[in-house]
């Protein structure tokens, strides 16, 4: 029977709906939000800081479900956010109808795009701004939490006797810990994920390019209402190892090992990060592909065993698996890393790369992916698999279900 072209496929487009063949989860997105803005404020108490100035496009689309122009948010930063522990929430520099917050004001230029040479002066506005802020919220606590922003501010926020700490560690552990709402949005995010590797397998054949495979994988996120990958994350043949080489115009040949990884924004910002690797026909696999694929198989599967409340980041590490040593230059960077909007914490490396910056608990309700990439300096190919779960009261669920490839397990 004859295949689809990646064109072919999108001309004829009936199948990139995922709401056609598959219910939706229920959720309650207005307790999301609660939710969310809840962990937020508990974090930023915890740091003794009176509120939080958040930047980040997935802090924004956390905080308070603002989604405009978020890839050049992360670059030109032109809309911030003022949290406070009890108070009005103030978003400033809004592109398009605002979200729900209390108060709409104007921005300041945090960018060199907006404010050029001219930054220092904005900032010290900005800083006449928060100092005006707190003083109509009725607080007199100078400490405040700022993430990502130039030095100028800063160094305009100290000047004005603010006790600045760093936001981020406000951002990244309010995300930690996903409600069932989160988890709803997330088993949807994995749902059009795997339905966009299934046209993008369907379509793997002799003669088609990586990014031709890849825009199928896009155009079904997107197709969804999603919002964009992080790398283009997939390779063929010898562009498989070492790992991290992103989609070329590369066309794919008859016995080539396929590999990916989704990295996906997904539906209402939630994140499916699965990786795969296939094996193009009609030559049937090597004795050596199978092998590696088996290694990978044997990683993922015993670190999986070890995801379990109460146990410490310390502690995975130690017994995590360790691989032949023949892979240990071309591991992938991780052996375990937390996702949410985005990969976020934790993140634990392999034994043999080094201690871990920082401890800490597994604990339910965070979403966990385990990650394997094999191949040695001398294999022309890698493989690379990862699963995503959720964290239980007594172990995990799988949320990626995507199949594994049975004839590389042959």
């Amino acid at each position: 029977m004859a295949t689809s072209t990646p064109d072919q496929m999108v001309a004829a487009d009936d199948w990139s709906d995922l709401r056609r063949i598959r219910e939706m989860p229920e959720i309650d997105f207005a307790r999301m939000y609660a939710y969310r803005m809840g962990r937020l404020r508990a974090c930023l108490q915890e740091t003794g800081a009176s509120m939080c100035v958040l930047v980040n496009p997935v802090s924004l689309r956390y905080a308070v479900d603002y989604r405009t122009y978020g890839l050049f948010q992360s670059h030109i930063p032109t809309t911030y956010l003022f949290v406070p522990v009890d108070g009005p929430v103030a978003i400033h520099g809004v592109y398009g109808p605002p979200p729900s917050v209390d108060e709409v004001r104007l921005a300041r230029p945090i960018s060199f795009f907006d404010g050029g040479n001219e930054l220092p002066e904005a900032a010290r506005l900005l800083a006449d701004d928060l100092d005006r802020y707190l003083s109509d919220i009725g607080s007199n606590n100078r400490r405040i939490a700022v993430e990502y922003v130039n030095p100028s501010l800063t160094q305009a926020l100290m000047q004005r006797g603010f006790d600045v700490i760093d936001g981020v560690t406000v951002s990244e552990y309010a995300r930690v810990i996903k409600n069932e709402d989160e988890v709803a949005c997330i088993r949807w995010a994995c749902a059009v994920a795997e339905l966009g590797i299934s046209k993008l397998k369907e379509a793997m054949k002799p003669g088609v390019s990586e990014i031709q495979l890849w825009a199928l994988l896009n155009y079904t996120n997107l197709a969804n209402n999603g919002d964009w990958h992080d790398g283009r994350m997939l390779a063929s043949g010898p562009r498989t190892n070492p790992w991290c080489q992103e989609a070329s115009e590369r066309r794919i040949e008859s016995g080539d090992l396929v590999g990916f990884d989704t990295d996906m924004i997904g539906p209402y910002g939630y994140f499916a990060d699965i990786s795969r690797t296939f094996h193009c026909g009609p030559d049937t696999p090597t004795k050596r592909q199978k092998q590696l694929y088996r290694y990978a198989v044997e990683e993922v599967e015993h670190n999986l065993l070890l995801v379990r409340p109460g146990k410490t980041f310390k502690a995975f590490q130690e017994e995590a698996i360790v691989m032949p040593e023949e892979f240990h230059e071309n591991a992938y960077v991780c052996t375990l890393h937390g996702v949410g909007m985005c990969d976020e914490y934790p993140k634990i490396a392999q034994l043999f790369r080094g201690p871990t910056y920082y401890d800490g608990v597994i604990e339910p309700g965070m979403i966990l992916c385990i990650e394997s990439f094999i191949g040695g300096n001398n294999d022309r190919e890698g493989v690379k698999l990862e699963q995503q779960v959720l964290v239980t009261d007594d172990g995990y669920e799988m949320l990626s279900t995507y199949p594994l490839e049975k004839e590389l397990l042959e």
